[in-house]
C-alpha cells in the first residue's frame, strides 16, 4: 500500500483490541545507547506541522530542494477517493518544517516520490503518483509541473499508479525514463469478481510523460504492487519483479524483463508464487542473500506468507506462513541476528482478513535458515515498513517501527495515539523512543538519515490526526526529530523501499 504506500485501494473496518498502552521495557545497563536515543528524542523534537482536512497515506522522501545543504522533505497527500485537493504534494524545509511549495491534484496522492534531476538545473525533480491515474513529474526547486501523464494513452482505461523507478534511457533523448505499475478499481466491492481490470506495467518518457510501452498482467488480474527491477549484468536489459492480485482476489508473484513488456507481452514472465485466493500487494526486497553476486528476491503474499527465491535459479530458498495474518507491508533487511553474514529480514503483518483487520503482528525471519527468529505483536493495524539501523554501534541492527497504541475512557471509547519504537533483536526488548502524538499511522514509512549533515540521525515520520478513527482524512502531521546519536554506520534501510526507494539492496555488513 502502501505506504504507500501507496497501494490503490484501502479501506479499513479494524477491530481494536484493548491495549490501554504499549509496554516498553528498557534494561539501561544493556542498552545505555538506546536510552540515551530515548532521553535526546524527548527533548529534541525539532519541529511539527499539521494540515487540516487531508490524510496520508505516503512515505517522506527527502532531497535538498532549495539548495542550503539541508534536506527538505516530499510527501503525497489528499482527501477521500474522487476528491480533488489544493495541496495533494507538498514539499517543506527540512530546517522548521515551512511550506515550500504545494501541488494540486484531483484524487489522493498515495504514491511515495522518485527522485531525479529531470531538468538539468541541480535539484532533485520529483515523480509522483496515486489515485485516479494521477501521475505527475514536478520540478523540486518551484513545484512547477514538468509533465503530467496523458490518461488517454493508449487507449485503454487507467487505473491507479504505484511508486515509479528510473531506468536507463530507452527512447534516445538523453534521459533516464520511467518504468511503473497501474491497476485497481476502486468501485469493485470487496469479493466482486466482475469489474476486475487487468493492471499493466508501462514505461513511460522521463522528459515527457509518453508512454513508451505497455504490457498487461499475464493472467489478466489487477496489480496494486509497485514493481522493482535492476539492471542485467552485461546487458541493456533489465529484471523485473511484479505481482498481481489483491486481498480477496488471487493472483501470481513474476519475474520477467524490461524487453518484454517493450513487446507488450508479458505471457513469458516467470512465475515465482501463486495464491488461488490473495494476491501480492507490497513491493518486493531484491538483496543477495547466497552471496553469489546475484540479487535474490524477497516477497510477501497477501495470504500471510514470506519467501525467498534464488536470483538466477529462481528456486525457492525458504518459505515461512504465519497463521492467522495478512501482509500488506514490505520488507525491511538487516543483520538482526549477530550468527552470520547473512541479511535476515524484519516484518509487520496485519492479523485477521481483510477488511476486519485488527491488529499487528511483527517478526523477524533468520535469513539464513528461513525460521522465525523473534516475534512481537504490538499495536493496531497498520502497514508501514520498519526501517533499519544499528543504533548502538555493537555490529547487530535494531529496526524502528511506527506503532498505534489504543486506550479507552470509562465509557469504552476508544482513543488512538501513535509512537515509534525501537525492536532490539540483540536484548529481545522493545524500547519507546518518546511518548508519540495524537493520532494514527496507516501506512507511511518513517525515514531516517543525516537531515543536515552534522553525523547525527534525523527522523522524519508522518501520521493521522484522528484519535477517534485509523482510515480518516481529518488532518495529518509531519515530525522532525533529531535525536543527538551519532550515526557510527551507513544507514541499512532508511525509508520505504530503502535508503534509494527503488527496493534493491546493494549493501553488506
Amino acid at each position: 500500500m502502501k505506504g504507500s504506500t501507496g497501494r490503490g485501494r484501502h479501506k479499513s473496518y479494524a477491530i481494536l483490541s484493548k491495549l490501554l498502552y504499549l509496554a516498553v521495557p528498557i534494561a539501561l545497563s544493556a542498552m545505555l545507547p538506546l536510552r540515551n536515543v530515548q532521553a535526546q528524542a524527548l527533548t529534541n523534537h525539532a519541529w511539527s506541522v499539521k494540515y487540516a482536512g487531508i490524510g496520508i497515506f505516503s512515505s517522506p522522501r527527502v532531497t535538498d530542494l532549495n539548495g542550503d545543504g539541508i534536506g527538505d522533505i516530499v510527501i503525497g497527500a489528499g482527501r477521500k477517493e474522487f476528491h480533488a485537493c489544493d495541496s495533494a504534494v507538498i514539499a517543506l524545509n527540512g530546517v522548521n518544517g515551512e511550506m515550500l511549495w504545494c501541488v494540486s491534484s484531483v484524487d489522493h496522492i498515495y504514491g511515495s516520490a522518485s527522485l531525479k534531476d529531470l531538468n538539468g538545473d541541480g535539484i532533485m525533480d520529483i515523480v509522483i503518483g496515486g489515485r485516479s491515474a494521477e501521475l505527475m513529474a514536478i520540478n523540486g526547486r518551484d513545484g512547477k509541473i514538468i509533465w503530467k501523464f496523458d490518461k488517454k494513452s493508449a487507449g485503454i482505461d487507467w487505473y491507479n499508479f504505484y511508486n515509479a523507478q528510473f531506468i536507463k534511457d530507452q527512447d534516445g533523448d538523453g534521459m533516464e525514463d520511467v518504468l511503473i505499475s497501474n491497476g485497481g478499481n476502486v468501485l469493485a466491492a470487496p469479493y466482486e469478481t466482475k469489474n476486475r481490470y487487468p493492471g499493466n506495467l508501462a514505461v513511460l518518457s522521463g522528459k515527457d510523460g509518453k508512454l513508451l510501452a505497455r504490457a498487461p498482467m499475464p493472467d489478466g488480474k489487477e496489480t496494486y504492487m509497485s514493481v522493482v527491477a535492476v539492471p542485467i549484468s552485461g546487458s541493456a536489459d533489465y529484471k523485473v519483479v511484479f505481482g498481481s492480485g489483491g486481498e480477496t482476489i488471487g493472483g501470481h508473484l513474476y519475474i520477467t524483463t524490461l524487453s518484454e513488456i517493450f513487446k507488450g507481452d508479458l505471457s513469458k514472465a516467470i512465475i515465482l508464487d501463486s495464491s488461488p485466493d490473495k494476491g501480492y500487494i507490497g513491493p518486493p526486497l531484491l538483496i543477495d542473500i547466497n552471496h553469489d553476486g546475484t540479487h535474490d528476491i524477497v516477497a510477501n503474499a497477501v495470504e500471510g506468507k514470506m519467501m525467498a527465491f534464488d536470483g538466477k535459479t529462481y528456486k525457492p530458498i525458504w518459505s515461512i506462513k504465519m497463521p492467522g495474518t495478512e501482509a500488506y507491508s514490505s520488507i525491511a533487511p538487516g543483520y538482526f541476528t549477530g550468527a552470520d553474514d547473512v541479511p535476515d529480514f524484519f516484518v509487520s503483518y496485519a492479523v485477521g482478513q481483510w477488511p476486519d483487520l485488527g491488529w499487528s503482528r511483527q517478526f523477524m525471519v533468520n535469513g539464513a535458515t528461513g525460521k522465525v527468529a523473534y516475534l512481537d505483536s504490538l499495536g493496531s493495524y497498520q502497514t508501514s515498513t520498519p526501517v533499519v539501523i544499528d543504533l548502538n554501534a555493537d555490529g547487530i541492527d535494531e529496526a524502528i517501527l511506527n506503532v498505534n497504541v489504543v486506550s479507552y475512557d470509562i465509557f469504552d471509547v476508544a482513543s488512538f495515539h501513535n509512537i515509534l519504537v525501537v525492536m532490539d533483536f540483540k536484548e529481545n526488548q522493545v524500547v519507546q523512543l518518546w511518548d508519540g502524538h495524537p493520532g494514527s499511522n496507516i501506512s507511511s514509512t518513517p525515514w531516517i538519515g543525516d537531515l543536515d549533515s552534522d553525523g547525527q540521525l534525523d527522523i522524519i515520520y508522518c501520521h493521522g490526526r484522528s484519535t477517534k478513527k485509523t482510515y480518516s482524512f481529518d488532518g495529518l502531521q509531519v515530525n522532525r526529530v533529531t535525536t543527538g546519536l551519532p550515526i557510527k554506520s551507513a544507514v541499512r534501510w532508511g525509508a520505504y523501499m530503502g535508503s534509494s526507494y527503488n527496493g534493491v539492496y546493494e549493501g553488506n555488513k
